[in-house]
């Protein structure tokens, strides 16, 4: 079965998103926070559902999308996920999201 690891930083963005939206309603931050986590459980049955962000790049990072948000992965050669990051669509995200070939 395939294994989901949230790295460190997608994890931060996720508490970055929970703070920002919970200043104004916490209950919608939760909720938001729930449908992320949800919405990518997907990946466990379709790990490829995601559109390839740049295929200039070996390593293949895949977007996800939900809502407003892209959550940026990488299907490692053992078919486990990294998810690296949870971005606003509003973020020009390359550069965060940097390659090393």
């Amino acid at each position: 079965m395939v294994e989901l690891n949230w790295t460190h930083e997608a994890e931060q963005w996720l508490h970055d998103i929970y703070d920002y939206i919970s200043k104004e309603n916490p209950d919608a931050a939760l909720q938001t926070i729930e449908s992320i986590y949800k919405k990518v459980q997907i990946l466990k049955e379709f790990p490829e559902s995601g559109y390839y962000y740049n295929r200039n790049h070996s390593h293949h990072i895949r977007i996800l999308l939900y809502g407003h948000y892209r959550i940026a992965y990488l299907i490692k050669p053992d078919r486990n996920i990294d998810i690296l990051g949870v971005f606003h669509g509003s973020l020009d995200i390359e550069r965060y999201l940097v390659e090393s070939d």
